[in-house]
């Protein structure tokens, strides 16, 4: 398999979809992994594995729609393989394992009949003090964006998951390209204080717009600086309470063509406005573990 992948936005061919068969029972609160997934857990109302299905399915059918091929997890019996993007990302033609949460080491297991049909040279597994999820890495053509937090107090924070180790790894595996590293909110208790990744709080859509949450950034100057590199007029700031909802996860099919939830509606409105084709799913119940489209998909190739 030959990999591409330049920015978010390009034509999509191929991509990896989660899965939510087999996902497990409802995890304890020190079985969680974010402080949205807890507040579900201690209210009684985290999603129930059918209704997982159902929302995962709607969007492998839109895909399947634009002729996008979809590969998908291996089931490991009891295991939440829904959000791909935690476990690799590519970058031009090479793929990068993330190093996760020793606890979730299985479900890169789950891929490895995809990371198999990939060359030896283009297969990349970073030194085990990079720390790296798919989440903060963002391709944007000359660029690459990474979300990261370089506090002292890092191993506090379980929402911390990108290091500077790993910026700085990254920078050396693509020298061509300029890493712009970004520090991000976090905390442990608090989901509408927490960007988890940075694409709940940042996306680039079509060729020049995205999405942004002023809060998400501890760096007024690195938030500042987006503005500036997309100009103001091109971007639409979500609220706390849209953050929370993780609208800045959509999932990008074309420059043209983006899967939405379908609740979002001054999000769809505004990317109607401005020519794109939304294609509106249902994902609020995947939304209450922190993640959404972006966190579910992991891109191997565009045009």
């Amino acid at each position: 398999m030959k990999l591409n992948i330049q920015n978010e936005t390009s034509r999509l061919r191929a991509v990896v979809l989660g899965i939510a068969e087999s996902c497990g029972p409802t995890p304890t609160v020190e079985q969680a992994y974010d402080p949205k997934s807890i507040e579900h857990i201690k209210a009684g109302t985290y999603p129930k594995e059918t209704d997982m299905i159902k929302e995962m399915e709607a969007v492998a059918d839109v895909l399947k729609k634009y002729d996008v091929t979809v590969y998908r997890p291996e089931v490991i019996k009891d295991c939440n393989q829904i959000f791909a993007r935690d476990i690799a990302f590519v970058i031009d033609d090479k793929v990068v394992r993330a190093n996760i949460l020793p606890d979730r080491d299985e479900e890169i297991e789950a891929i490895r009949y995809l990371w198999n049909q990939i060359e030896d040279k283009d297969r990349i597994i970073l030194p085990e003090e990079c720390h790296v999820e798919g989440g903060d890495v963002m391709p944007w053509n000359d660029y690459i964006f990474i979300g990261t937090y370089s506090g002292e107090d890092y191993p506090d924070y379980i929402t911390a998951r990108t290091n500077m180790d790993a910026v700085i790894a990254i920078q050396e595996l693509f020298p061509h390209k300029t890493v712009k590293s970004f520090e991000l909110r976090k905390s442990n208790t608090n989901a509408k204080e927490n960007a988890l990744h940075l694409d709940c709080c940042f996306q680039p859509v079509g060729k020049d717009k995205a999405i942004l949450h002023k809060n998400g950034f501890l760096v007024e100057s690195e938030y500042q600086w987006l503005v500036d590199y997309f100009g103001k007029e091109n971007i639409f700031e979500i609220t706390k309470e849209e953050m929370y909802n993780m609208n800045s996860n959509i999932f990008s099919i074309s420059e043209d063509v983006v899967i939405s939830e379908r609740n979002f509606t001054r999000l769809n409105a505004w990317l109607r406005e401005n020519g794109f084709t939304v294609e509106e799913v249902p994902y609020a119940e995947i939304a209450k573990q922190e993640g959404l489209l972006r966190c579910s998909t992991m891109p191997l190739i565009r045009d």
